[in-house]
């Protein structure tokens, strides 16, 4: 457990390779089959509206006060990756499977992550405050832009989507997203009640829409399709992309004259993929195609724990400096405690 955590293995990601594992030695056959395609369908519409359910939209509408810290970081995560995404589509072919290089670029298309872009700003004494905001609008606005966005490169990369998976789309992810928004007037409170269970439905949801990919995968035949060689080169792939743009978002937010809090934040937050977002939405954009989603989504769960762990040893260098610097408290209890430099506090304006 000890090399676990220093290595930060994220305990959720375990559980989503344990699925993929079961899946492939014991995947689902017979009447079993439409039960867990049916069932899936409706725990994404599930999860989604949780998600509707849990995201403030007054807390992104007063955020816009500071729109350069948001576009920012909506723009890396929606116009710089997904470019970056089609350079790497154009040359992946030589080197790895069509459908690792249809994953590499999903992987750029998806949002940015929520907890994780929070809780790493608010350890390495970042905006907390704008990585909410920032973090919150991602999401908000990829229920609608991503399925758009790979609609549009992805099926002009070749990738065959059925026209019905847009009706998929707005059945299964954007109308419960919607209507989890409406109904916050009745379930925000029991929503911020019971975070903690919450948090597992969504990880269970996720788990289980996981096994059902690979089971799919599985009688498909899927693993005859990759080598050791092209897992290696996605693996190599995922680490020059996260590098390359952690550097990225750390300079050029420095050029760009924003405060050591806001590039913090635009660096944890610019440079997260949701593997939370992302695997759903794949279950449903790519039902009706060729290539099997589990493979798709290959690239994307390689490149989750590869954020974390850098992201986190990145977190804990800038947290010691702050401390050494004596400019923040050490106090790990009090994270998000008001800072000299504006980090943490409930006004992103604070920040700059």
């Amino acid at each position: 457990m000890n090399l676990l955590k220093r290595l930060r293995l994220d305990t959720f990601l375990l559980a989503i390779v344990t699925s993929a594992v079961i899946a492939t030695l014991l995947p689902a056959r017979g009447v079993a089959v439409p039960l867990f395609d049916h069932g899936t369908t409706a725990l994404i519409a599930l999860l989604f509206f949780l998600y509707g359910a849990r995201l403030h939209p007054e807390q992104a509408i007063a955020g816009l006060k500071h729109w350069r810290l948001h576009s920012v970081i909506l723009g890396f995560t929606f116009v710089l990756f997904p470019l970056l995404g089609l350079a790497i589509h154009a040359i992946a072919p030589t080197f790895t499977t069509p459908a690792l290089a249809m994953g590499l670029l999903y992987l750029t298309l998806v949002p940015s992550t929520v907890q994780s872009s929070i809780n790493f700003t608010s350890v390495a004494g970042g905006n907390v405050a704008g990585a909410v905001v920032a973090a919150s609008a991602s999401n908000l606005i990829g229920v609608v832009l991503t399925p758009a966005l790979v609609l549009l490169l992805m099926g002009a990369g070749g990738l065959h989507i059925d026209p019905s998976s847009i009706l998929d789309i707005v059945l299964q992810i954007l109308v419960p997203f919607v209507v989890g928004q409406l109904s916050r007037r009745w379930t925000a409170g029991f929503v911020d009640r019971n975070k903690k269970a919450l948090k597992f439905v969504d990880q269970g949801v996720i788990v289980l829409v996981v096994y059902n990919a690979f089971s799919a995968g599985r009688r498909e035949h899927i693993w005859s399709q990759v080598s050791v060689v092209d897992l290696l080169a996605v693996l190599f792939v995922s680490l020059v992309v996260l590098a390359g743009m952690l550097s990225l978002t750390w300079y050029s937010s420095g050029w760009m004259k924003f405060s050591r809090p806001d590039r913090i934040a635009i660096m944890m937050c610019g440079t997260k993929k949701s593997l939370a977002s992302g695997l759903p939405m794949a279950t449903v954009l790519f039902a009706g195609t060729q290539t099997p989603a589990s493979l798709i989504v290959l690239p994307l769960m390689v490149f989750h724990q590869a954020q974390l762990m850098a992201c986190g040893a990145i977190a804990g260098r800038l947290a010691r400096a702050h401390v050494a610097a004596g400019t923040v408290s050490p106090d790990p209890a009090r994270p998000d405690a008001a800072r000299p430099d504006g980090a943490g506090s409930a006004d992103p304006a604070a920040a700059r």
